[in-house]
């Protein structure tokens, strides 16, 4: 937490605790964020969708997306502030060097980032990372009905969609061995049932 506030540049932090069962909104607290709570866990896309509302009911011009699990380096905030200077939605990409992950997340995301990028009409590398920069206007404009990890796919190929500025800035692929929320079946259900409905 500490390093996202210093890395934010005195920027508000929210953090949403999807129901979890550690120590997530103490910490949070704590650190001096803001805090949403979940009393029972609705999943990725359903944390996004209520903190999206919240900063934006909070006049936010938009927010940057950074996962719990110690994936995204804080220090990449001011890359990320910077490029949005000039896009509506920018993109961590880890494949400028891929060696930190795993082999198969590795390949699961270039088979995935293809399929996007074919929904999308737009070329890109790496369309499965959290690490974004999100416009307001962009939230306000992009539906979002997916409530798993499927969510952050249908943001992408919708902003795409209706216009709006995507690029991609790099960021490092950190892995020490953490236990993936991602459940194989379901969730890759879900990924395919999305990109058939907007196929």
């Amino acid at each position: 937490m500490g390093r996202v506030r210093r890395a934010a540049e005195g920027l508000p932090v929210l953090v949403v605790d999807d129901g979890s069962p550690d120590a997530t909104a103490r910490v949070a607290l704590e650190g001096g964020a803001e805090l949403v709570r979940h009393p029972l866990n609705r999943g990725k896309g359903a944390a996004l969708k209520t903190g999206f509302a919240a900063c934006l009911a909070r006049g936010a011009s938009g927010v940057i997306t950074l996962d719990a699990d110690g994936q995204h380096p804080p220090g990449r905030i001011p890359a990320f502030l910077e490029a949005s200077r000039d896009a509506d939605l920018v993109l961590g990409c880890r494949m400028g060097d891929p060696r930190g992950m795993p082999r198969l997340r590795l390949q699961t995301n270039r088979v995935m980032s293809r399929l996007v990028s074919g929904l999308a009409r737009v070329p890109l590398r790496d369309t499965q990372c959290g690490y974004r920069w999100i416009s307001a206007r962009l939230l306000r404009s992009v539906p979002v009905r997916a409530s798993r990890y499927e969510a952050e796919s249908e943001i992408l190929i919708r902003a795409a969609r209706r216009g709006f500025r995507i690029r991609e800035i790099p960021v490092p692929a950190l892995y020490a061995g953490e236990a993936s929320g991602i459940r194989r079946g379901p969730d890759t259900l879900r990924f395919l049932a999305l990109m058939a409905r907007l196929a």
